[in-house]
């Protein structure tokens, strides 16, 4: 949020120009004939926000393998809403743009920025149930997946065969590797690396290789916890054990070992999707997602942008995300639920649903890269940034406040009838 503000206020001050120059600075790799040069707004699109999207895919996979979205009848509902939150908003941006040039940007309405919608929702703590988050949780990763394939299918042009079926190969290599169970995280990184650069030469958008590259990184662990537990003591028993306890343990042998075997124990426990999407989750919310705020949040605002024929762009992306959203998910799950389809959480009501609904309409850091995709360098790409940014306030308020005082007032009657 903060480097948001400071995008925008850096966009409408004298340094507006510095600060474009600054973006569309080129800069190149060359190894031998090999030359990769590029804008520093396009390796932070597509080499940086390639690392996001492999966060998503990890947390995609997870999900599916071992989360809320494994149980098949327990997902039916965020699968549904999620279905309806996507389709509703790309229909009404369709609505007021159709037939114009602001057509390309149909999808941007159609994405939910899963950071900030949940972090709105935790700030808001024991006040709302804990259901109505894992149900968030669940809607906003049900919608990034529908991005990516949107994206791969839609946002992408000028196939290059040879270079996506080299990356399909070096991908079916990294998925072989998983099935021999090699657990070496260097070699999924290297060959991840060679996957991203096939794609990118390929016209298939880039960041798809993120996603496809987590969907082959091993989801199981060598040991399960109750051996772990045992050799862990085990080790840990040798350690102090040790004669030479007293002394430094650099002087000791057998504690080293112990600490080593302990080392290796604690390896077999993880799994490596675990582990990476641990170990990435601080690097993509404070630097990926900062880096991507400050070079695609900068919208020199004007009038302009809100009048004449690109009117339409911003006014179909505020009416997708602030009425879309909670219409389609309001509407595809009360269907669910009128069904006998799938149920409600337990303790989520219609007004948490609501609420919901209108934090799902935040759509920020997915729906400005998408916009970044369908409208290039042009003109209607700041007024499709404006909406975004106009859309994701108000939508985000709204939310909150329903959430923040209906959940009181819920509280209190529910007190007051009780006593």
């Amino acid at each position: 949020m903060i480097v948001t503000v400071l995008a925008l206020a850096v966009a409408n001050s004298p340094l507006a120009a510095s600060y474009d120059s600054l973006l569309h600075t080129y800069i190149g790799i060359t190894v031998g004939t090999f030359s990769l040069k590029y804008s520093l707004l396009h390796w932070i699109n597509d080499g940086l926000m390639a690392i996001f999207f492999f966060l998503v895919g990890l947390e995609i996979k997870r999900e599916i393998l071992v989360g809320e979205l494994s149980n098949l009848r327990a997902a039916l509902l965020p699968i549904i809403a999620a279905v309806g939150g996507v389709t509703v908003p790309a229909l009404l941006y369709v609505l007021f743009n159709a037939g114009k040039p602001g057509m390309a940007g149909w999808a941007v309405p159609m994405a939910t920025d899963i950071a900030f919608a949940l972090g709105l929702l935790a700030i808001l703590g024991s006040s709302v149930p804990f259901g109505l988050k894992v149900f968030l949780t669940a809607v906003a990763i049900v919608d990034d997946l529908m991005a990516v394939m949107v994206i791969a299918l839609f946002y992408s042009s000028g196939i290059n065969f040879t270079a996506l079926g080299i990356g399909f190969g070096l991908l079916g290599v990294l998925l072989i590797a998983n099935r021999y169970g090699v657990r070496t995280i260097l070699l999924y990184a290297i060959l991840g690396i060679c996957v991203w650069l096939a794609f990118l030469q390929s016209g298939v958008h880039a960041t798809i290789a993120g996603v496809l590259v987590a969907w082959t990184i091993p989801a199981r662990n060598r040991i399960n916890s109750t051996l772990f537990l045992q050799e862990a003591r085990h080790i840990l028993d040798e350690f102090e054990q040790s004669p030479a306890s007293a002394s430094p343990m650099l002087a000791d042998e057998v504690q080293q070992h112990a600490v080593i075997q302990l080392e290796e124990v604690c390896e077999d426990v993880q799994a490596p999707l675990q582990k990476l999407e641990h170990s990435l989750h601080t690097w993509v919310q404070f630097a990926i997602m900062p880096v991507f705020a400050f070079a695609n949040a900068g919208v020199a605002f004007s009038l302009s942008s809100l009048t004449g024929s690109s009117a339409m762009v911003p006014l179909g992306v505020i009416v997708g995300l602030v009425v879309g959203k909670p219409i389609g998910i309001l509407t595809a799950s009360w269907l669910a639920v009128r069904t006998g389809i799938a149920e409600l959480p337990a303790g989520v009501t219609w007004r948490h649903m609501t609420g919901v609904g209108f934090l799902a309409g935040i759509g920020f850091t997915m729906s400005l890269f998408i916009a970044s995709l369908g409208f290039g360098e042009s003109e209607l790409l700041g007024a499709a940034k404006t909406g975004i940014l106009m859309a994701s306030v108000i939508a985000g308020s709204i939310g909150y406040i329903l959430l923040r005082f209906g959940s009181s007032k819920e509280s209190a009657v529910h007190d007051s009838a009780e006593a």
